[in-house]
């Protein structure tokens, strides 16, 4: 009886072996080369972000961040809006408040962006070739070899553009870009996103504090044995 049971289990064991063997086979084979070839080329989408998660408009539409951009949109920003719009494995696109482009980009790691008026910055990784251009044609190349960044302005009525001197940065191209408050221009100054959000950090971090100091309030000193209240300082 023994012997029997030990041929049944021998076997039993033997065929499930057997048939783990069959489907790492099956997987490796359908992994193979034919599989990376039927894939086809790597495929992205642009996905925008606003500033302040505000609107910007896109082929006439509006639309906030988290958007699919396709190529060949007409991207346009209002005044104290800033976008960003990143490109996947290409790189990405900064675009200044108050400014109008076209957006183009292929599978084959090409990125083009032509400026209407405005200023934006294009990030381009390595193995992309990106170019800015206006009205007056190609302003600035990358070197897919290495990358680069094209940082460009062409304000309504300039007879050329200015590339790479950091005026789109000091538009505050980006969905982060820095954006002057009217009491700031007024004083001569400016104050970025960031230094706003720090301001209210640390306006809540006083409120907090706040909250839990006057809870705790000097009291009498109670007699021995007798219970303190319930907000006598310790």
């Amino acid at each position: 009886m023994k012997s029997r049971c030990k041929r049944i289990t021998t076997a039993t064991g033997l065929l499930l072996l057997f048939s783990i063997c069959c489907l790492v086979y099956v997987q490796v084979s359908l992994a193979g080369p034919n599989a990376k070839n039927a894939a086809g080329p790597q495929q992205f989408t642009a996905i925008l972000t606003t500033r302040g998660n505000r609107p910007i408009t896109i082929n006439g539409v509006s639309a906030i961040g988290g958007a699919t951009i396709l190529t060949g949109a007409v991207i346009e920003t209002p005044d104290q809006v800033g976008a960003t719009i990143h490109l996947g494995p290409l790189g990405t696109l900064d675009i200044a408040p108050n400014t109008k482009l076209i957006l183009e980009f292929d599978q084959n790691a090409n990125v083009r962006v032509t400026v209407v008026q405005g200023c934006a910055i294009l990030r381009a990784r390595k193995g992309t070739t990106a170019e800015v251009a206006t009205s007056q044609g190609t302003a600035g190349i990358t070197d897919p070899a290495t990358g680069g960044v094209l940082d460009i302005c062409f304000p309504p009525g300039a007879a050329a553009p200015t590339v790479n001197s950091g005026a789109a940065a000091s538009a505050g191209a980006g969905a982060g870009g820095a954006v002057a408050t009217a009491g700031a221009a007024a004083a001569g100054g400016g104050m970025s996103e960031t230094t706003g959000v720090i301001i209210g950090a640390i306006g809540e971090g006083a409120l907090i504090t706040t909250a839990l100091v006057v809870p705790c309030k000097r009291g009498r000193n109670p007699s021995p044995g007798e219970p303190r209240g319930r907000n006598d300082c310790h």
